[in-house]
């Protein structure tokens, strides 16, 4: 089995669409091993997305982030990060394929609904960063 870090935005949060996509994440197979409703500072959310902070999109992608709550989820299933980045679609919903979350719920490039770790280091990083230990089941 394998962990991903997973985040429903504060766009999807807003909107009401949390619940949506939970039902679609336990649909696919997923177990929630972790699960927090947060509203992250403007630091937290720089610190998070640190490894953009020379890109320009940076500022508005932490304005976004800190903008409201947000779900902080860690998801377990083999081969997770894969199955995460393909349930939730490619990352401007306009390209992303039917079906997917980013393209049943994002309305932007900007505004997509979901975040999901990329690679095992990054999913690693993303999971303690919001994560202790103990509250991983």
């Amino acid at each position: 089995m394998e962990r991903t870090f997973a985040i429903i935005k504060p766009d999807a949060v807003a909107s009401r669409k949390a619940g949506q996509i939970l039902a679609r994440i336990e649909a696919a197979g997923f177990t929630v091993r972790a699960m927090r409703l947060q509203h992250l500072t403007k630091k937290e959310a720089e610190g998070f997305y640190a490894v953009h902070r020379e890109r320009p999109f940076f500022g508005g992608l932490t304005d976004f982030m800190s903008s409201g709550p947000c779900i902080l989820l860690a998801l377990e299933k083999q081969d997770a990060i894969k199955a995460w980045r393909t349930t939730m679609g490619a990352t401007d919903p306009a390209k992303a394929d039917a079906g997917t979350l980013r393209k049943d719920f994002g309305t932007s490039i900007e505004r997509n609904a979901t975040h999901g770790s990329d690679a095992p280091e990054t999913a690693a990083f993303e999971l303690g960063y919001f994560f202790r230990g103990m509250e991983l089941i």
